[in-house]
């Protein structure tokens, strides 16, 4: 009952700092383009984690992923972000500010066909963001106190019934880092678990 009431508290408070409103600033969102609770989305980004992530993930196209919730009558996407913020941590903005030409090259969006888990993994998600989930940023999936993007996405549907990745892991080095166990943005792309509704 009080993680129903941190979630509902966070839900206002994004509405009221703002998040929830109109968008000001353009977006990639395609005209018509109909999202529902559970679907996955995926951006390129612009900045230096981006070009990182798109070096690690060799042939990716993406370089970070969420996932759409309903809250209210806005649907919002739960994602894991470094460096946007004072803390970095999991947290809820609208679609199309997830989408934003400031933080988006591209975008792709994925969905489940078993709509009861997807509904599972999205309310789950608003649970791990409501308790104040920092970001991984030693790329464990094996700590879920903390989570980076991939994982997020990976771990709520998983919480609900259906791995996406099939266990899938990759062990990444790049000047300066080395990371063992990872799931990448390109491991939604290739699941058999999801089809494609959009490209942008």
């Amino acid at each position: 009952m009080a993680g129903l009431w941190q979630c509902m508290c966070m839900a206002v408070l994004i509405c009221l700092t703002g998040a929830c409103s109109a968008p000001t600033a353009s977006s990639l969102l395609p005209g018509g383009l109909t999202l529902i609770e559970g679907d996955i989305v995926l951006r390129r980004g612009l900045g230096v984690a981006s070009r990182a992530v798109l070096a690690a993930d060799d042939g990716g196209e993406y370089s970070h992923v969420g996932i759409v919730v309903q809250q209210g009558d806005t649907l919002c996407v739960v994602h894991a972000v470094p460096y946007e913020g004072e803390e970095d941590r999991v947290v809820m903005e609208p679609v199309w500010q997830f989408f934003s030409s400031s933080n988006a090259v591209a975008g792709m969006v994925l969905r489940s066909e078993c709509r009861s888990v997807a509904q599972a993994a999205a309310r789950h998600a608003v649970a791990v963001c409501c308790r104040g989930t920092l970001f991984n940023h030693d790329y464990d999936d094996s700590d879920t106190t903390r989570m980076y993007c991939s994982q997020l996405v990976e771990h709520v549907y998983a919480h609900a019934g259906l791995s996406l990745t099939r266990g899938v892991r990759h062990n990444i080095s790049l000047p300066g880092f080395r990371f063992q166990h990872v799931i990448l943005p390109s491991d939604f792309v290739s699941s058999p678990a999801l089809k494609v509704v959009c490209r942008f």
